[in-house]
């Protein structure tokens, strides 16, 4: 069903991808584009890249993202929010919103690495499956995405570096965000772990600001850690700060954000199942707290 915008409805949109894939590549070409960061320098991007590494789980419902009409609905909310600067995904999710409108006048940015599959024997491997430079370039993104988990006891780590430096090279070449994600991470009872502590944090910092031929355009995704101020003391690249799904009471998880959000290199907050899937089902209500947090109410 179309919507009153005279946009696609979710319904619509495999017999657009069947009669009129063309309408994707035509709708990036025309799509309103913004500046990256607006007057206060600061970005809330919804995120959506877990599907593909099949990651659906949000705390205790393993299959929550497994209906990809109710995540469009929820980023479509989510997106329509004041405040709410745009989305993270993969191609499949930013193509959907695309064509239903939701991404004018929002930043884009192309999750470019999910081959490293949750649960996977080959989980650290994480080469890039999704979004390429040409790509994101080609369709006008803001910028790109990749996930950085360095292992000491894993060679799969070598080719993840490698790759995502010559990435950072290539975003830069263009003027585009290269968006890096780092991690030390570790093999541990038959999964991988992140470390989330201060000094690990911090050493994994050091290894991904220095990837690439230049910083020009590099931004850090990192989560909140114990010791913030210590662990953000560790770079000048500005950052967006990880949402994660949170296990506490939502109001602990807004005012750890809220905190965190007063350090210089803090530049905002990279959220998805914390926004998407709140305690309580309104989205809305989290996106509009997020925004505040974010903004400062000047929009």
């Amino acid at each position: 069903m179309t919507t009153t915008s005279g946009r696609p409805g979710i319904g619509e949109l495999t017999e657009i991808r069947v009669r009129e894939p063309q309408r994707i590549a035509a709708g990036w070409a025309a799509r309103k584009r913004r500046e990256l960061v607006g007057g206060d320098g600061r970005l809330l991007i919804v995120a959506a890249d877990h599907p593909a590494r099949g990651a659906l789980g949000v705390r205790g419902d393993r299959r929550a993202m497994a209906s990809r009409s109710d995540l469009l609905e929820r980023l479509r909310t989510a997106l329509s929010r004041p405040g709410v600067d745009g989305v993270l995904g993969t191609p499949d999710v930013l193509d959907d919103l695309l064509l239903m409108g939701a991404l004018e006048e929002k930043v884009a940015i192309g999750s470019m690495n999910r081959g490293g599959l949750h649960g996977a024997v080959f989980e650290l491997d994480d080469r890039f499956t999704a979004y390429t430079t040409h790509e994101i370039v080609a369709r006008g993104l803001e910028g790109g995405k990749m996930l950085t988990r360095i292992c000491l006891g894993d060679a799969a780590t070598a080719a993840t570096l490698e790759a995502t430096a010559r990435v950072v090279t290539e975003l830069a070449a263009h003027g585009v965000m290269a968006m890096v994600e780092p991690f030390l991470s570790v093999h541990g009872d038959g999964r991988v772990r992140n470390l989330l502590d201060p000094d690990s944090t911090i050493t994994s910092i050091h290894i991904a600001s220095a990837l690439g031929a230049t910083s020009q355009h590099t931004w850090l995704k990192l989560p909140v850690v114990d010791d913030l101020e210590r662990v953000m003391d560790a770079t000048t690249l500005p950052t967006l700060l990880l949402g994660g799904d949170p296990d506490g009471h939502p109001d602990e998880t807004y005012a750890a954000w809220g905190g965190a959000l007063d350090l210089p290199a803090v530049r905002g907050l990279v959220v998805g199942r914390a926004l998407l899937f709140p305690p309580g089902g309104d989205v809305a209500a989290a996106v509009d707290i997020a925004s505040a947090l974010v903004h400062r109410d000047r929009r």
